[in-house]
């Protein structure tokens, strides 16, 4: 917590820590000043009497200048944390290699954990400082009572079982909102549904508000329950808590009077014990508010913690003994040697003892029903995961021999699960290759290369035109955004292995077959220089007859594999399968 607050902004830590505990201890040194000012006005000293109210005055100017000048201090750090968290998050996150994160339900749950103690994060300092000044306050309020009778320095400590009590019912409810990160995902999820634009259409065709709403309430009922009791527990443990304190003030309070009558201490003492006293029972209830922003903040650390230590491990896991470069042009290809995948967490098999060669300079497809495995195989080429079992092979070295980022600099991929960034249009194709400076020739050779040259006319600024409404730019079609995707994909011009999942899917069958044929054409232009590779996914035959290799997967298997000819001529699923999407198109 430390660390967070200095690393974002060292003087403003340092000065916060500093005017937080110069406001806390300037209230029981003011407690003095008025126990002088009320023996000075008892026994007539009038000079007496005036260094108390100077002593209130100036500890009061003090306080509230403290209080001010921390208070706008905390603001500027806040801002400087949180910026400095979120930088940090956005590392982390997109920093690790995988994206199991992202699909695997118990990291998604982790994840949400982390989102729910966010405002927590944004100064995980204020309640440490405050936390720290609550102490010393205490520390010096002890130390006065106990100038004026030893057992009064005894007082603070009747209120541990109130800060106990509140620090226990706090760890009730973190482990309550852990426990329920599953279903505050769904009530997050539920309110997404109702009120984003990508099933707002469905939303209202469907008129599915009603319902939505309702879902989203029964959610919420399951977790009021326990909210309810642990909120009756938490009240019965601060009432006790205070009860005692309560209790030991009481006494404290009537022991100061009986001696204050019979002459033992001063009225002044008598003064300076009812204001602690006042001052500690105030002080016990911010000191409890502190003990429970505290324990949320170390629990949201806590979070941050471990997604770092996963960051760092999965960072790890991919890290080569001995690194090898990817070469710079194939000379043999790339080998899938029996591969085999099971999703972490799951037990079905969704890729089972796979056996392929992807020859250099040649243009693959990949075909199957829904399920059969394809994207997976793309994950595992990409190395968004590893296989689970045996390896993949680039000219005959391990593809674990060669660090994931360089690998992933040598490939491109259009995608069917494309990002729809909300950028200027150069940008958002541009981000293809980040090392790339994303001026008018590169980004108009690259929707060139995707078939889209005429998209930069379509907008109204051309390439400096802002995308989506979002931002107050313009819509575009689901076509013409899978076209920005495509020409992204074709912003690194010569890579060792393009991918393209399903990238002409919201294209009708003539675009996306005018689509291939320009791939094809500039993919055997690129295999004759550098031994490149092309994988095509899609599910119009039509499109992949062109490939030289077609491989059928089915059930996470390769059931069939040759070119167009030698299936057409083997008869077999692939061959009934082109036949009857023929028929649709005659």
């Amino acid at each position: 917590m430390l660390s967070i607050s200095w690393e974002s902004d060292r003087a403003r830590t340092a000065f916060t820590l500093i005017t937080a505990t110069t406001q806390y201890v300037a209230l029981p040194l003011r407690a003095v000043g008025l126990s002088i000012l009320v023996d000075g006005s008892v026994s007539r000293q009038a000079n007496e009497a005036l260094l108390g109210v100077a002593i209130i005055v100036g500890l009061t100017a003090v306080s509230r200048l403290s209080a001010w000048t921390s208070f706008n201090l905390r603001m500027r750090l806040r801002e400087n944390t949180q910026l400095f968290l979120d930088t940090r998050l956005m590392e982390l996150i997109a920093g690790i290699p995988s994206v199991e994160h992202h699909e695997s339900p118990a990291h998604l749950d982790a994840m949400e954990q982390l989102r729910a103690g966010r405002p927590y994060l944004a100064n995980p300092f204020n309640p440490l400082s405050w936390t720290l000044a609550s102490g010393v306050q205490t520390v010096m309020i002890m130390l006065l009572l106990a100038h004026v009778e030893l057992l009064l320095a005894l007082l603070p400590l009747f209120g541990v079982p109130a800060a106990k009590g509140t620090a226990e019912a706090e760890r009730q409810w973190i482990r309550a909102v852990d426990s329920r990160a599953h279903e505050n995902r769904a009530l997050r999820y539920l309110m997404h549904v109702a009120t984003d634009a990508s099933s707002a259409k469905e939303v209202r065709l469907y008129d599915l508000g009603s319902e939505l709403v309702e879902r989203r309430r029964d959610v919420f009922r399951e977790g009021e329950i326990q909210r309810v009791v642990l909120a009756k527990q938490r009240v019965t443990w601060m009432a006790l808590g205070w009860l005692v304190f309560s209790t030991a003030y009481g006494v404290a309070l009537v022991w100061a009077v009986g001696a204050a009558t019979s002459g033992r201490i001063t009225v002044g003492a008598l003064a300076l014990v009812v204001t602690l006293g006042a001052q500690m029972n105030a002080q016990l209830a911010t000191l409890a508010l502190n003990v429970a922003w505290l324990a949320r903040a170390i629990h949201a650390l806590n979070r941050l913690v471990w997604l770092e230590d996963y960051a760092s491990d999965a960072r790890a896991a991919v890290v080569p003994k001995d690194p090898v470069s990817p070469p710079e042009h194939l000379k043999q290809g790339i080998v899938l040697d029996s591969v085999g995948f099971t999703y972490p967490g799951g037990n079905r098999r969704i890729l089972e003892d796979v056996n392929l060669v992807l020859p250099a300079g040649s243009i693959i497809a990949l075909v199957g029903e829904n399920g059969s495995g394809k994207s997976t195989l793309v994950k595992l080429l990409t190395r968004m995961y590893e296989p689970t079992s045996g390896q993949v092979l680039v000219d005959g070295v391990a593809l674990t021999s060669m660090p994931v980022n360089a690998w992933r600099h040598h490939i491109s991929a259009g995608i069917q699960d494309f990002g729809r960034y909300e950028f200027l249009a150069r940008q958002t194709v541009g981000v293809g290759d980040v090392l790339v400076d994303p001026d008018d020739a590169a980004v108009k050779a690259a929707l060139a290369r995707a078939s889209a040259p005429d998209l930069v006319s379509q907008l109204p600024s051309g390439l400096d035109s802002q995308l989506g409404v979002s931002f107050g730019g313009c819509d575009l079609s689901t076509g013409q955004w899978q076209k920005l995707a495509l020409a992204r994909a074709m912003m690194r011009p010569a890579p060792l292995l393009l991918i393209l999942d399903e990238p002409t899917a919201s294209l009708d069958a003539a675009s996306e077959h005018a689509t291939f044929e320009r791939f094809t054409s500039a993919a055997r232009a690129v295999a004759s220089t550098k031994g490149a590779i092309t994988l095509l996914i899609s599910h119009r035959f039509s499109t992949v007859r062109m490939a030289d290799l077609i491989v059928v997967l089915s059930g996470g298997r390769i059931v069939e594999k040759g070119s167009h000819s030698e299936l057409m001529e083997a008869g077999g699923s692939y061959a009934a399968l082109y036949r009857v999407q023929a028929t649709f198109y005659r």
